[in-house]
């Protein structure tokens, strides 16, 4: 285990900011996060996972613990259902692609979305009208604090919409070390009404797909919209869907009678925020090295040598454009650091 100074977390971030942290050190025990935690050689704790959902925007005076946990374990199992506890620094994608290997069900909708699996219940990560929390039973943590140990249920994360209680009270408060989940053996419960899949499945005529079917389907739609981050520096999509409330909607679709739209409920309506940021006139604009991706509005870009305050001035810009053409907020996804 060695801890290192002024280390360039450039390839520790999926949008390739260049920013260094005071000191980094990378576990790949739980012995080894205990005795960093015991030992801290600054005040301030920096957690790092994949680095796939922030953007830094200066150098970090902290020590950065990178948790390099692997290993995936089979709790237990029946003829329907398998509870698999998985180690915070497994790869997501690569987890996902495990469990359709192993015929597991549940998670299939959610295949190459960035990141580690111990930071997926911090976001309650979500694609393709599937998250986290449909899936999910318990997460362990270790306190920063007093290096004390706990568990988090489903009830207690207290999951929204890319949101949990990690993001609220709890926020800076624990290391998630390992996550557990319940899946699917037989009698699979897909979801494949999502337009873009159910468009690929038909083209391809599956009309039973399996887990392996629609897997690839998602992977060939986010392939045709977001960029690589290993190519070009992103984070995925950098905004939330805004949900409005039934006036605001009855407002914005009477204007825009034709938007997208998904109803959530008699009250709340969700805004697609891609559809507001390219009719804002973003897609596909570059200034300096930040920029929207060309084929999905909701991507920020860095095209290089970006700086994070940088894309952040763009982002705030088209927050602001889009708040004046629709009257309607969209919030950021991505953490800013």
């Amino acid at each position: 285990m060695l801890i290192e100074e002024h280390k360039s977390l450039k390839n520790y971030n999926t949008f390739g900011i260049d920013c260094k942290a005071r000191y980094f050190v990378s576990v790949t025990t739980i012995n080894e996060l205990n005795e960093v935690l015991k030992n801290k050689i600054h005040p301030t704790v920096f957690v790092l996972g994949g680095g796939s959902n922030m953007l830094l925007t200066h150098d970090i005076d902290a020590l950065v613990i990178h948790i390099n946990l692997k290993g995936i374990q089979l709790i237990s199992e029946d003829k329907e259902t398998v509870t698999l506890n998985v180690m915070a620094g497994e790869n997501w994608h690569n987890f996902v692609q495990y469990c359709i290997k192993n015929n597991y069900g549940g998670i299939e909708n959610l295949s190459l979305i960035p990141g580690n699996v111990g930071t997926s219940p911090i976001q309650n990560i979500g694609a393709y009208g599937v998250e986290l929390k449909d899936v999910f039973k318990s997460c362990s943590v270790i306190s920063i604090s007093n290096l004390t140990t706990r568990n988090f249920s489903k009830k207690e994360c207290q999951f929204g919409y890319r949101d949990s209680i990690f993001k609220k009270e709890e926020k800076g408060k624990y290391i998630i070390t390992d996550v557990t989940f319940k899946l699917t053996k037989n009698h699979h419960k897909t979801t494949i009404a999502y337009g873009a899949i159910k468009e690929i499945l038909s083209n391809l005529s599956i009309k039973n797909p399996s887990l392996k079917d629609i897997s690839e389907a998602v992977i060939s739609i986010r392939q045709s919209k977001l960029p690589n981050p290993k190519t070009l520096g992103n984070s995925g999509s950098f905004f939330k869907n805004p949900i409005v409330d039934l006036d605001t909607f009855k407002n914005f679709i009477k204007q825009n009678p034709e938007a997208p739209y998904y109803k959530i409920s008699e009250k709340e309506y969700k805004i697609p925020a891609g559809w507001l940021i390219e009719k804002s006139g973003f897609k596909g604009k570059r200034f300096g090295d930040a920029g929207v991706h060309k084929k999905q509005a909701l991507v920020l870009v860095n095209y290089g040598n970006a700086t994070g305050n940088e894309i952040v001035a763009l982002s705030k810009n088209i927050q602001e454009k889009v708040k004046q053409l629709f009257h309607i907020s969209i919030e950021t996804e991505v953490t800013i650091i």
